[in-house]
């Protein structure tokens, strides 16, 4: 069961990490808008801010219920 237990840490953590990344580069993509008044660019760094921060929230809620389904 450890072995389970240290996955389902590790799953977490590569969940995060992949939100995370999701975020900055949609840091950039919207400073990258905003500095060149490109509302294309602007538009698609919001969605994918938001789409990062989704992914982190399923990282820290959903995946640790995993370790309660066995």
């Amino acid at each position: 069961m450890a072995f389970f237990t240290s996955a389902i840490g590790i799953l977490q953590t590569l969940v995060i990490a992949i939100g995370a990344g999701l975020g900055v580069w949609g840091v950039i993509n919207l400073m990258e808008g905003y500095g060149n008044d490109n509302p294309g660019a602007k538009s698609q760094g919001m969605k994918q801010l938001m789409a990062g921060g989704g992914v982190i929230l399923i990282g820290t809620q959903l995946v640790p219920v995993l370790s309660t389904l066995f």
